[in-house]
């Protein structure tokens, strides 16, 4: 290659579509070349999987074919970036490069910050454009959700005509010892995206609103573009704006509660985001460190949790789904992430990097703010100690989940299949008992939370807290007195709750 090129770096916004890094990149008037970054260190970080790889490399070979289709080659190298771009300037003369702007965990914020010193070293200009509601250096939240709907509805940058690509040899796929087992997740790639979000929007979304709590009707019911959005291959402008002509078009009976609930969990789902990218060690430290050090490490318990056998069944059944499919509707997460944290008291680093490799949708900003809010670390937010008996008789009525995942309770009446304990033959199963009391531990956890929210100078941080990172209608969380009634979480659903979509 002779002739000046730009450099497109694709990170997690593998699509053409609505690409802005794409239209300025080619608007720079130079052949494009489109550069993906295998880093293999990056995949040994303790919150990588199989499961979240093979998903990556589907949707890379997605994006390949796009870019074939409009007559270029996507090109794939392996290694450290900084070494990636050092040895593609040497091939070639790089005027630019481009990319979206990435809200990552640590390891990339910092890896960011090492190719922003080599470009400036090499006197090559770096442009990082949004793609999403996240703002990038935002000095207030008072602004914040006025800046995000203006760029949801902004129109979507279509993919240029006439692109010239440049070319340059990939390297060979990595051989990467993490193998995929999750023989239920979803697949990579963007026409699966388009696919789920036109079914979403004319079909399965009409019962949404009531159904997302659920694991059984919630696999159905929820829109499962989760995955895709974490790696880019639709954008979520595309998804608000298509929402929104759903909308417009009025459909009928429960379309409109579950189109608005959606939107409201579109919005919520950058709010977490940028939560992460204005504190990006979030992931290792706590938000209020007035609960630094107050949870400990319990191997035993770990390992009951991470495979499904703490002798509560629902939480069993609802880790054993998602290790199977590396999806798990919302309020199963808050319940799995609230029972590891005040239930069996593990601190959240822990459990929320299992958690972290066993989902498929795995999106650093959401996953580790969600976790240190429902391990009550934020200072800021509610305390929801769930029950995890009755989350199984009101979301799994008729017991059909929790038997399918967990099989050895088959035997068990309909009356204590969730609290097998209380059945006068519970010594006939093969199923362990309780690794906790579960009403002594919550009455445990939440007199602990609370002796912290009452110590001094709690509440001057978590107004610190507030001002940083709260949604402006949130404020009101902060509060140093336990409430009068105790009771297990709300039945109401917001958009506080939200993982997933």
């Amino acid at each position: 290659m002779t002739r000046e090129i730009t450099v497109l770096w694709f990170k997690r916004d593998l699509r053409l579509g609505d690409h802005p890094a794409l239209a300025h990149a080619v608007s720079l008037g130079r052949p494009v070349l489109p550069l993906y970054i295998f880093e293999p260190e990056l995949w040994e970080e303790p919150d990588t999987s199989g499961r979240q790889l093979a998903f990556l490399q589907e949707s890379l070979e997605s994006l390949g074919a796009e870019i074939a289709g409009t007559g270029g080659a996507l090109c794939l190298r392996v290694g450290d970036a900084v070494e990636v771009l050092s040895r593609l300037a040497g091939e070639a003369q790089v005027a630019a490069l481009v990319s979206h702007e990435e809200t990552g965990t640590l390891w990339t914020f910092e890896r960011d910050l090492a190719v922003g010193a080599w470009a400036r070293g090499q006197g090559i200009p770096w442009t990082e454009l949004r793609q999403s509601g996240v703002v990038r250096r935002l000095d207030t939240r008072d602004r914040w959700a006025m800046q995000r709907n203006m760029f949801m509805a902004a129109p979507q940058v279509e993919v240029p005509q006439g692109l010239t690509w440049a070319e340059a040899p990939s390297d060979p796929w990595p051989p990467i010892d993490k193998p995929d087992h999750c023989p239920e997740r979803q697949p990579g790639g963007r026409p699966m995206a388009l696919s789920l979000l036109g079914g979403f929007l004319t079909e399965r979304g009409q019962t949404y609103r009531k159904a997302m709590s659920s694991p059984v009707e919630g696999e159905w019911a929820c829109s499962r573009l989760s995955p895709y959005l974490a790696l880019g291959c639709i954008s979520s402008r595309e998804v608000v704006q298509a929402t929104t002509a759903r909308q417009s078009e009025k459909p009928g009976q429960g379309w409109a509660g579950s189109l608005k609930s959606f939107q409201a969990r579109l919005a919520w789902r950058e709010h977490f985001m940028q939560k992460l990218e204005d504190m990006p060690d979030l992931d290792r430290r706590n938000m209020h460190s007035g609960y630094d050090n107050l949870r400990g490490t319990d191997p035993e318990r770990l390992a009951a949790y991470v495979a499904g056998e703490t002798g509560v069944p629902f939480v069993d059944a609802c880790m054993r789904y998602l290790n199977a499919t590396g999806w798990l509707n919302f309020r199963m997460r808050s319940m799995l992430m609230a029972f590891a944290s005040y239930h069996l008291w593990l601190d959240w680093r822990q459990t929320g990097l299992h958690l972290a490799r066993q989902f498929t949708d795995y999106e650093p900003g959401i996953h580790w703010a969600q976790t240190q809010m429902q391990s009550g670390t934020t200072g800021i937010n509610t305390l929801r100690i769930y029950n995890p008996m009755k989350q199984g008789l009101d979301q799994d009525p008729t017991g059909a989940f929790t038997r399918r995942w967990v099989p050895e309770l088959a035997e068990v009446p309909d009356k204590h299949l969730q609290a097998p304990w209380r059945w006068e033959e519970v010594d006939r199963l093969r199923y362990p008992a309780p690794i906790v009391d579960v009403a002594e531990a919550a009455r445990e956890a939440r007199s602990k939370i609370w002796a912290v929210r009452r110590g001094d100078g709690f509440r001057d941080e978590a107004s610190r807290v507030v001002e940083k990172h709260a949604s402006r209608k949130d404020r009101h969380f902060v509060n140093d007195r336990a409430p009068r009634k105790r009771r297990a979480a709300p039945k109401k659903d917001t958009g506080q709750m939200s993982f997933d979509l």
